[in-house]
C-alpha cells in the first residue's frame, strides 16, 4: 500500500482535514464504511473486493468503478481514519487552557486515537508491513506532514504570546513527532502506552520543556 508519488497518506489526510473535504458521493461513502468494517473484522490481507461489495450491498463492478484496485481502496479507508484523527486532535486540545496543557493533551490524544482506532491500531499491531512502511519509509513525507501540523499549532501559540517568539517551531515539532512516531511504531517495555496518566507524565516531563516556558 505505497503512497502516491506526490503525497503520503497523511499528507492527503491533513489537506482533507484543513480544507474540510467531505465525501458527497453516498455510494462511495457506503463502500468506504463497508471496507472499514470488513478490514477491522477480517484484516486487510484476508479481505477481498468481493467481501467489501457484499458488505456494502453493491456489485463488485460498482466498487471497482470508484476504487480501481484493492490498494487504492485501502489507502482511501486509512486516509479517512487519519483525517478523523486530525479532526479529533483539534477538538481535544481545545479543552486545555495553557500551551503546556495542550502539548500534554495532544500527545495523550494522539496515542489514544491512533492505538485505539480499530483499523489503524490493529494494522500497526497485526499487519504492520501494510501500514508502517507507508508511514516511515516514504522519504520522510509522512513525518514532515505531521510536523507541519504540529508546527502550525506551535505558531498559533506564538502569535497568542503563549510561547517565546524565538522558539524554533519546526524543530520542536520535529522532535515531538519523532518521539510520538517511535512509541507508535516500536512497543515500549517502560512506558505503558495504554495508561493516559503515564503518557501525560512523560509529555509533561520531556515534551513541555521544549516550549521553554
Amino acid at each position: 500500500m505505497p503512497p502516491s508519488d506526490s503525497e503520503s497518506l497523511l499528507e492527503r489526510a491533513y489537506i482533507d482535514a484543513v480544507e474540510q473535504v467531505d465525501d458527497t458521493d453516498p455510494t462511495r461513502a457506503r463502500i468506504l464504511d463497508a471496507a472499514y468494517e470488513q478490514f477491522c473484522r477480517t484484516g486487510i490481507r484476508r479481505s477481498t473486493m468481493e467481501d467489501v461489495a457484499r458488505r456494502a450491498k453493491v456489485s463488485r463492478v460498482t466498487v471497482y468503478r470508484r476504487f480501481a484496485t484493492k490498494d487504492t481502496l485501502v489507502e482511501h479507508v486509512v486516509r479517512r481514519e487519519f483525517r478523523r484523527y486530525f479532526d479529533q486532535f483539534l477538538i481535544d486540545i481545545e479543552q486545555a487552557r495553557t500551551a503546556a496543557d495542550r502539548v500534554v493533551l495532544g500527545f495523550v490524544s494522539s496515542m489514544r486515537a491512533i492505538r485505539g482506532n480499530p483499523l489503524i491500531g490493529g494494522l500497526i499491531e497485526a499487519e504492520p508491513e501494510l501500514l508502517v512502511p507507508s508511514m516511515i519509509s516514504d522519504g520522510g513525507r509522512t513525518l514532515a506532514t505531521v510536523r507541519q501540523f504540529v508546527a502550525g499549532q506551535l505558531r498559533r501559540e506564538q502569535r497568542a504570546g503563549h510561547v517565546p517568539d524565538d522558539l524554533d517551531a519546526d524543530l520542536v515539532a520535529e522532535l515531538m513527532v519523532r518521539v510520538s512516531a517511535s512509541f507508535l511504531s516500536t512497543p515500549s517495555h517502560i512506558v505503558d502506552l495504554d495508561d493516559d496518566e503515564q503518557l501525560a507524565a512523560v509529555a509533561r516531563q520531556f515534551l513541555v520543556p521544549m516550549l521553554r516556558t
